[in-house]
This record gives structure tokens, C-alpha cells and sequence, in this order.
């Protein structure tokens, strides 16, 4: 494994093949739902009809009894959720992204966080990287929206291993929590000896007392080409930092100062809009605790489109090309 790499963090060792392992990152919520349902028997599963998408399936299989489907009803899908909440109970709500936390927003915001409500919203197929199915389904305001409201712990998992353990972890943790989830398969960059906790950001590459000339701090599916310009500006001799924020909300301030304080210059990395995401998240920590120059690759106040994965990734400036010149640019390298 390359000596870059956080040996720590016991990443996955074939994260530089050709061949890495992908897997859709939503699959990862499915496999920690049930692992979720069998330890606890309180937990129950909700969906708005779109129980193979969000990969809800396997809950519903093993334990019909403990799930409800109450058809394209997203606001209901809220209310009835936190109303079980009330009585005991640890529901886990699903459906795509732009309709759950999109769509029934105000219910989750007063019927849910308002109440404190230990209710799990898992958003699927969030970003542009749903491709075909195009603008009005591709949620890339779902970090700003959930960030916003008090008493929401909002997470976004790298990869498919990192959601089972964030929908367990979920299970186990209190107060409402918003999970972000890709539809397309995505390289598995964790294992299952990969340390992870709410609340805490791992630092995937370089050293954590090192210096360096940039820090990239990214989140979700887009972690695995910060980690790829990462080694491709190693060899221009520019070193590098790779922060996989995985908890936008909480965020680890401390990590973030960190990485601002050993490098002086930071990139962030997200498939969202740059305005109210990950961005902005780490620019309101470090305008106080550490200003650097920061540079932001994302949505730019734009609606998606239909295409491949691929194509809207580089046609929105998601691409590795765009992260490595946002890192020349933000060094004032050229």
C-alpha cells in the first residue's frame, strides 16, 4: 500500500487497482438496516415506494411485520415517523433524496427535529450522478437543507462500507439523522477494520502532524478522486492531505483547523451545491479558527441535467481534472 496513506485508517489495499471492488453506496444502508433491525427490535422501516431503490428491500423481507410502505406520501412518510418515534420506536424512513428530505422538508423539520425525534431519513440517490434521471431528481441541496436545522446530525458516506456502519451507528445514536446516499456503484475505499465514529473526520492521506502544501477535505463518493489527484500531484511534487469529512453535521472542527493550520490552503470537494454544502460548512469553521485561502469544487448555483454519471461529474467541474487545478490554483501553482 502507498506510503501516503494513512496506515491507520487500514483502507482498502487494492484502492490504487484498476479492478477495485465498486458497489453502489445505498447498498451499504440496506445491509446496516438489517444488521440494525436484528440487534434491536424497536427499529422499524418506512418508505415512500421505492423499496428496492433505497435498498429497503432487505429489512422488509426479514422483518415485514416491522415495515410500513406508505406509497408516494413523502410529508406523511415524516409525520407518521416521528408519531412512532414518540411511542418507542427507532423508524428509518427512505426514499430518493430530492423527495425525502426535498419534498417533505417542513414535516421533518417540525414534526421531527422540532420534537427531538430519534427518526433516521435516509436520502437515496443523491447528487448528479444519477445520471439519466436527470435535474428534478438529482438532489444537490440535501446537505444544505438538513444542516440547517437544529438538532439534525447529517452524514455522507464514502462507500458502501462506511454506510452500513453510519446507518448502525444511526440506530444507536438519538435525535434525528439525515444519511446521504449514492445510487451508482462506487470503488470501496474502507474496510471493515476502518475505523469510523460520528462526529469524527478520518484523515485518509498524509501524515496527521506532517505538513503539507494543500489539504483537500471531500465527502461521499467524490473521496476516492480527491484520493486519486492526492497521488497524481505526489508525483508533480506537491504533497497532500485527503480529510474524508464523513459527518457534515457535526462537523470535526478540530481536524478541519488541523489541516488548515499543516497546509495553509484547502480544496473542498463535494457532489452539491457549493453554497450551503461542505464548502461552506468548513469556510464558517475556519474563517474562525484558521483563515486559508480555500478553493470549492462543486455545483455552481445550477440545476442538473440527464446524461452518464461520468459526463455530468466533468460537465458540472466534479472531475479529478477539476480538482487538481483547483489545488495548482489555490497554492498559486500553475
Amino acid at each position: 500500500m502507498n506510503k501516503m496513506l494513512n496506515q491507520s485508517q487500514k483502507l482498502n489495499p487494492k484502492l490504487w487497482d484498476k479492478d477495485i471492488e465498486q458497489v453502489p453506496i445505498r447498498n451499504g444502508f440496506g445491509e446496516g438496516l438489517l444488521q440494525a433491525g436484528e440487534k434491536n427490535k424497536n427499529v422499524v422501516g418506512l418508505c415512500a415506494d421505492l423499496t428496492e431503490s433505497t435498498q429497503m428491500h432487505l429489512f422488509k423481507n426479514k422483518f415485514s411485520e416491522r415495515f410500513i410502505e406508505l406509497g408516494v406520501a413523502e410529508q406523511n412518510l415524516a409525520s407518521v415517523a416521528s408519531g412512532m418515534a414518540a411511542m418507542g420506536k427507532i423508524p428509518f424512513i427512505s426514499s430518493y433524496a430530492m423527495f425525502s428530505p426535498g419534498r417533505n422538508w417542513e414535516q421533518i423539520r417540525t414534526t421531527i427535529c422540532y420534537n427531538n425525534r430519534h427518526v433516521v431519513i435516509a436520502g437515496s440517490h443523491a447528487g448528479v450522478s444519477v445520471g439519466p434521471d436527470g435535474g428534478t431528481h438529482q438532489a444537490v441541496e440535501d446537505i444544505a437543507i438538513t444542516r440547517v436545522i437544529p438538532r439534525m446530525t447529517v452524514i455522507s458516506p464514502c462507500d458502501y462500507i462506511e454506510a452500513r456502519k453510519a446507518t448502525i451507528a444511526a440506530a444507536e445514536l438519538g435525535g434525528p439523522v439525515y444519511i446521504r446516499l449514492a445510487r451508482e456503484k462506487t470503488p470501496v475505499i474502507t474496510t471493515d477494520e476502518t475505523p469510523f465514529e460520528v462526529g469524527k473526520a478520518q484523515l485518509c492521506y498524509g501524515g496527521v502532524a506532517s505538513v503539507a502544501d494543500v489539504g483537500i477535505i471531500s465527502t461521499g463518493a467524490l473521496v476516492y478522486k480527491a484520493l486519486k489527484v492526492a497521488e497524481q500531484l505526489k508525483s508533480e511534487n506537491i504533497s497532500v492531505k485527503v480529510l474524508n469529512i464523513s459527518t457534515i453535521k457535526p462537523l470535526d472542527v478540530e481536524a478541519i483547523v488541523n489541516l488548515a493550520k499543516t497546509t495553509g490552503a484547502i480544496v473542498t470537494v463535494e457532489e452539491h451545491q457549493i453554497s450551503g454544502g461542505l464548502g461552506s460548512a468548513v469556510a464558517e469553521v475556519t474563517t474562525q479558527g484558521n483563515p486559508v485561502p480555500i478553493e470549492f469544487v462543486g455545483v455552481r448555483d445550477l440545476f442538473g441535467q440527464s446524461g452518464t454519471p461520468d459526463e455530468l461529474l466533468e460537465h458540472y467541474g466534479m472531475g479529478e481534472s477539476h480538482i487538481w487545478a483547483s489545488c495548482k490554483k489555490v497554492i498559486g501553482r500553475k
